[in-house]
């Protein structure tokens, strides 16, 4: 959750970035009441106990009818003493709850607005002139028609299977999509991360602490008789992973890079890139988490960006970088920048990676903490970047087709196929 003395001390930067993300800044102010209600609750209480100790010696001391209504007074305080515990925990609890509906607080510069109201911070290389190359007459196919051709992706069996929005990716399909995941993994190690195979069912505790049963619960898998969420990312375990810790930040932040599938729900996308693998319920996914001194946070927020732009260089795609507007960051975000390939087959940019500075919001509520060189006890902040997913073969299938349906293969890849230069049809 956000930090309740900031709230306190500065309420108008936290209504300033309600403003901004397009919520209700009128939620600041019943937060406020709430805790003030507990404060003043609190401090009665407290005076309150100082004077049944007082009390309680003079019953100790007292006879007969004066003992008997010392005795009668204790119990009138006592019930008093009760009723404003209880007050102060019902205040408490009022404010946690409206606290936890309040996102985090936006980074400065952010962009203000929804989800069309981002900001282009550069474009990285030039999209493909086809026709230029081929003829006019050269038709685009999409990554279906491509992936059908070379027997790499099967959404009828899928969708047979499993139902609507489930594939099979079979033979270099699957061989594609470990290329990118293993790829991804070679990056992480070299940038200093611990891989890790994430679980892909956490509790509710975790899931909630991340952020992602507020205003995006339904697009989260739940088995009830369990009480268990599929997650949608494996920064949802990894956040989990030093929960209720004091971690060791002395020789820098602590980075993990998690290898998990993926599910989502896919709820109110109906109608949706409905053709394909673009918006699936099921994925595979390389996920960067850092945990990090707040300090250092922007810092390694920039890394994080600088790793998903070598990897999609690596994939030899042009794409460009947005400065996501605060309405569309989800409420545990403070700044998040995407990286969207071009695709070909729609003239449009496909988001391929994000990565999410979340400062102390999910530290707070999962109890990740660093001990300080002077003693204090604080929370971190963390982190998280796409490394490599599923979605990826959607672009570089199309990206690099060429007229006879067989695709080019990056040289940055290549490594992970066997030494495969040019992916033929069947």
């Amino acid at each position: 959750m956000i930090d309740l003395k900031l709230l306190r001390d500065d309420p108008d930067v936290v209504r300033a970035s309600q403003v901004a993300r397009g919520d209700d800044p009128g939620l600041v102010d019943e937060v406020l009441d709430a805790d003030a209600r507990r404060r003043s609750a609190l401090t009665e209480f407290e005076t309150l106990r100082a004077e049944q100790k007082t009390h309680g010696k003079k019953v100790a001391q007292a006879q007969g009818e004066e003992k008997q209504a010392l005795l009668a007074h204790g119990k009138q305080l006592a019930e008093r003493v009760k009723g404003l515990q209880a007050e102060a925990d019902a205040a408490q609890a009022r404010a946690d709850e409206l606290a936890r509906r309040i996102g985090n607080v936006v980074e400065d510069g952010v962009p203000a607005g929804g989800e069309d109201d981002y900001v282009v911070l550069e474009h990285v290389g030039t999209p493909r002139d086809f026709a230029a190359e081929y003829g006019a007459s050269f038709e685009v196919r999409d990554h279906l028609a491509l992936g059908e051709g070379l027997r790499a992706i099967d959404t009828e069996r899928g969708a047979k299977v499993s139902g609507a929005r489930f594939y099979y990716l079979t033979g270099i399909g699957a061989r594609l999509e470990l290329a990118l995941l293993n790829a991804a993994v070679d990056k992480a190690l070299a940038a200093g991360f611990t891989p890790v195979i994430t679980p892909t069912l956490v509790k509710p505790e975790v899931m909630a602490g991340t952020g992602f049963l507020g205003s995006h619960a339904e697009e989260v898998y739940r088995l009830e008789a369990d009480d268990l969420y599929l997650v949608g990312t494996s920064e949802v375990a990894l956040a989990g992973y030093h929960s209720g810790e004091i971690v060791d930040l002395t020789d820098g932040p602590l980075r993990y890079a998690g290898w998990s599938a993926c599910y989502r729900r896919e709820a109110g996308s109906y109608g949706k890139d409905t053709r394909g693998i673009i918006r699936v319920h099921q994925f595979h996914k390389v996920e960067a988490f850092s945990y990090t001194r707040v300090e250092d946070a922007y810092d390694e927020h920039r890394r994080i960006l600088g790793w998903e732009k070598e990897m999609l260089g690596l994939a030899e795609l042009p794409y460009r970088v947005i400065d996501t507007a605060a309405g569309d960051l989800g409420s545990s975000a403070a700044r998040k920048f995407d990286c969207e390939a071009w695709l070909p087959s729609q003239q449009r940019y496909l988001e391929l990676t994000s990565t999410s500075n979340c400062t102390t919001f999910q530290a707070r509520r999962l109890g990740v903490r660093e001990r300080t060189a002077d003693g204090q006890v604080r929370p971190v902040a963390t982190l998280n970047g796409t490394l490599a997913t599923t979605r990826w073969i959607v672009a570089i299938l199309e990206n690099h087709q060429q007229t006879d349906g067989s695709v080019h293969v990056p040289a940055g890849l290549r490594p992970y196929l066997g030494g495969l230069e040019v992916l033929e049809p069947r």
